[in-house]
């Protein structure tokens, strides 16, 4: 069998990564140039001129035309770290550099910090990667299948109306042989009706898409946005997931669910399943280019606003 070229290309290697950013200074001026590619601009007016200066051990930029006073970090998701960029950049390539999730137990060991320090750093970025797969919509040829997180708690409600279980929509793009994936979109929705998936299908399906899917009733309304849909008959059993149409949302799927699994012994899937499968899709969505990847986050997180602890601990699956 031939090597898959995306799954078997050279991402960032530890070596690698350590020549490019393995001091302080390198990652500032790597940051500086992912934020201002173009040189300072200010961000309250726009103008390029600036002064330059340090208070308190910390490099700031006036601006000459407003008066203006920023730091690199200031109005991003990196403001009001204390972290040194070092463990920034490490972690940045630690979560997208691996095929599989890491935990923030783990990243904490890798980092040398507190676990709490590490799950923020972790969940700001899962954050940021959220925010870059919201807008995603997949044309072409839509493979789209029903899963859920979570499992029955004891004493609990049994099957697929468990309080303990979060229902979520994988759906991949594929070229028109249904045989080569592209993109991906994996987002928890608050149940499997008509309602949900009427409101799924508007946001996430491009106007030209066409639907596969397994007979579930709920994803017949795509028909009604308007969208080809062709019911699957699909059967049980492994031979189910390897019907053309189904066999590569179910390869995603299996990827996601044995990822997920594999890493955490412990979810709150109620509350932060939004951040843990849209870190997912992320990865899988950039897997072409790996070499880039860091660079790409550094600069969707300049781009990020701030997120406070109080913010970032507040949130749930469909608030936030």
């Amino acid at each position: 069998m031939a090597m898959n070229p995306v799954q078997f290309q050279a991402g960032l290697s530890m070596t690698q990564f350590i020549q490019r950013y393995g001091t302080e200074a390198k990652c500032y001026r790597a940051l500086y140039r992912t934020r201002w590619p173009k040189g300072f601009r200010c961000p309250k007016c726009a103008s390029r001129p600036r002064s330059r200066f340090r208070r308190a051990g910390r490099v700031y930029y006036q601006c000459r035309a407003c008066r203006h006073q920023t730091t690199l970090i200031s109005g991003t998701v990196f403001e009001g770290s204390k972290l040194p960029l070092t463990a920034w950049f490490l972690a940045m390539h630690l979560l997208t550099g691996s095929k599989t999730n890491m935990s923030a137990l783990e990243l904490k060991r890798h980092l040398g910090v507190c676990y709490d320090t590490a799950w923020k750093l972790k969940h700001k970025i899962m954050q940021v990667m959220t925010e870059r797969e919201e807008p995603r919509q997949l044309a072409g040829f839509v493979q789209i299948d029903d899963a859920y997180l979570g499992g029955e708690r004891n004493g609990g409600k049994p099957g697929r109306g468990s309080e303990n279980k979060q229902p979520f929509v994988v759906a991949v793009a594929t070229d028109e042989a249904l045989e080569h994936p592209t993109f991906a979109v994996i987002e928890p929705v608050r149940s499997f009706d008509n309602a949900s998936l009427t409101d799924w299908g508007k946001r996430r399906l491009a106007p030209d898409a066409e639907v596969f899917s397994d007979g579930l009733g709920c994803f017949r309304r795509v028909v009604e946005l308007d969208h080809a849909h062709t019911v699957l008959e699909t059967g049980g059993g492994r031979a189910a997931t390897e019907v053309k149409g189904a066999r590569w949302v179910n390869v995603v799927l299996g990827n996601v669910k044995r990822a997920i699994s594999g890493c955490y012994h412990a979810m709150r899937q109620a509350k932060y399943a939004r951040r843990y499968l849209a870190e997912a899709a992320y990865r899988f969505n950039r897997r072409f280019r790996l070499p880039d990847m860091l660079l790409r986050l550094a600069r969707a997180m300049t781009l990020c606003k701030p997120w406070p602890e109080p913010k970032l601990r507040g949130v749930d699956n469909f608030r936030g």
